[in-house]
């Protein structure tokens, strides 16, 4: 039993610090452990400039016929090169910037492509003055919205490289009103006139795009539209090397739901989600924000490919069927750019709020979230709402956390018995573990008894930590004082050195393990752990801390019914 339990405690040391080590890798820009290279940095960027030089970089138009095949890896070029490339127009092309409460788009004439879009509500984590960037198109940030008329037996229709003329109209959102539009038409193209029209409505991250197509060719035509999202393969600014959400394509259908595309597999050519589908959508995801084309139910093919270096690509390609001569059809879609707010994420499309990266454990962590939400309501402050809610997990656990205290605390109770014969039998460990277990058999003591319990609240706890990680409510939500945001980390380190000697008082608290290596290991892993709290967000911190001091509010209390309270705190007679 002691040989297992110190095992045990060394895999968990050595992987703790391998784990470590492997984050300050990708921290630094090293290669990992777990392999590639860490992808840097990239600051927030500034609106896209005048449109200049060549978009060759970007990719072709996406074909019909190929829609359903696996994109063939593109030879790798220099990453500076492709992304300064595909951030360029060809000369032409207007930059036309609408506004409304919540954001500010930038739609480039070439192409009718969204280019940039500004979160007007969402601040910089590390720049207050600014605003979140979500598309951008600059010299270090690919994030676009795209979409167009696919080629069809190599016949090119209007598409993300035609350029587009602007109606005149409002760009910005009036008071009073509820909607601003912009309207572009394209030239003839192989008898076909593409119209997209982009309404931005108040208070909403949900942008209209209507499609309107009129053939001018003398024939039925069978035009199909691609809707397609392009980004580069860095992780979104700030983004923090000690905890990890996914960055990358998605894509989701009724019968194989929610499918993660991770960008390494586009590089490798080894994407393995659906083809095509009756339903389903499209997304780009990164931390607490998301973009997605969303359309109605009908056939469609959902296609990923490589651009070029550190650029990708997810799309849907959809047949609008038979267009006759002189006729005029128009198709509907909708491009959601905002954050992951669960509730109206999950009112725009089935499957939608699973953007939202909970990991393994998402059937635990909505539930929790849901409960966060309704005290948040009660509260109205999503620290105390963090506390609230572990006060309330620390009372639905209340009788396990006791069983394992009582264990522990009798455990404790014998710690100087089992000194003692440890120190008798030193020379004799055959002997030494046979009276071991004699005098826990006597004493009834499970020497696992502590830890069981402990166990199965640890994917509760995980969820939580999921929840807290991934929602973009803690995004400059503030607490107390010196906490102006629960998604950073505490600028004076006050709450991650409670943590630590929270941590240490707990284990001060537990019974010393009879074994030396063992006792040391106890003392040296929460130290090993609490340098991750130093630069994790403060709302996770907080919620580790409240879960430490009422767990030893609860241990305290309990070794003293049973008489095994430090001494020195003991009453004297």
């Amino acid at each position: 039993m002691t040989d297992m339990r110190r095992t045990l405690l060394w895999v968990v040391f050595v992987m703790s610090l391998v784990l470590l080590w492997d984050a300050w890798n990708k921290h630094t820009g090293a290669p990992s452990l777990f392999g590639g290279v860490a992808r840097p940095h990239v600051a927030a960027s500034a609106p896209p400039q005048a449109p200049a030089g060549s978009s060759a970089a970007l990719g072709t138009v996406p074909s019909a016929s190929s829609a359903a095949a696996p994109a063939a890896p593109v030879a790798a070029q220099p990453a500076a090169g492709a992304v300064a490339a595909a951030a360029a127009t060809s000369p032409g092309g207007e930059l036309i910037t609408l506004a409304t409460d919540v954001v500010k788009a930038t739609i480039d004439t070439r192409g009718g492509e969204l280019v940039h879009l500004e979160l007007l509500k969402q601040h910089d984590q590390f720049d207050r003055s600014r605003n979140v960037v979500l598309f951008d198109r600059s010299r270090d940030r690919i994030y676009l919205a795209r979409s167009g008329l696919a080629t069809v037996d190599g016949v090119s229709y209007p598409n993300h490289e035609t350029m587009f003329h602007a109606l005149p109209g409002a760009r910005t959102l009036a008071a009073g009103s509820d909607a601003v539009e912009l309207t572009l038409e394209s030239p003839v193209v192989s008898g076909v006139q593409l119209r997209k029209i982009y309404t931005f409505k108040r208070g909403d991250y949900e942008i209209d795009v209507k499609f309107v197509l009129v053939n001018s060719s003398g024939k039925t035509l069978s035009p199909q539209l691609y809707l397609q999202l392009v980004r580069d393969g860095n992780p979104p600014p700030g983004e923090s090397s000690f905890y990890f959400t996914f960055t990358g394509p998605a894509m989701y259908t009724d019968a194989t739901k929610f499918q993660k595309i991770d960008f390494k597999d586009i590089e490798k050519g080894k994407t393995s989600h659906d083809r095509s589908a009756n339903d389903g959508w499209i997304a780009m995801v990164q931390h607490y924000f998301a973009s997605a084309w969303l359309i109605g139910p009908g056939p469609r093919e959902f296609v990923t490919s490589k651009l070029g270096d550190n650029l990708y690509a997810i799309a849907m390609i959809v047949k609008l069927g038979g267009l006759a001569p002189d006729a005029t059809l128009t198709y509907d879609a909708k491009l959601f750019a905002g954050p992951q707010e669960e509730k109206k994420l999950e009112a725009m499309a089935p499957g939608l709020e699973l953007v939202k990266d909970y990991g393994y454990f998402a059937i635990l962590a909505k539930p929790l979230y849901w409960l966060l939400d309704q005290l948040h309501r009660v509260l109205g402050n999503w620290g105390w709402s963090i506390v609230a809610l572990v006060v309330l997990l620390k009372i639905a656990f209340y009788w396990l956390n006791a069983s394992a205290y009582r264990s522990m605390a009798k455990m404790k109770a014998i710690n100087p018995k089992v000194m003692e014969m440890r120190e008798r039998l030193k020379d004799k460990p055959q002997q030494m573990q046979q009276e071991m277990m004699r005098i826990y058999r006597e004493e009834k003591v499970n020497p696992l008894g502590g830890c069981l319990p402990i166990v199965v609240q640890i994917p509760f706890f995980i969820a939580l930590y999921w929840v807290l990680l991934s929602s973009v409510e803690m995004r400059n939500a503030p607490w107390i004082g010196w906490i102006h945001d629960l998604s950073t980390k505490d600028p004076y380190y006050i709450l991650p050195l409670l943590m630590t000697g929270s941590t240490l008082f707990q284990t001060w608290l537990n019974p010393t393990p009879p074994d030396p290596v063992q006792a040391k290991m106890m003392w040296i892993m929460p130290l090993v752990f609490s340098v991750m709290f130093f630069v994790f967000p403060a709302g996770l911190v907080l919620y580790w801390l409240t879960n430490n001091l009422l767990s030893i509010a609860q241990q305290w209390v309990i070794n003293r019914q049973l008489g095994v309270a430090p001494t020195r705190f003991k009453r004297k007679k």
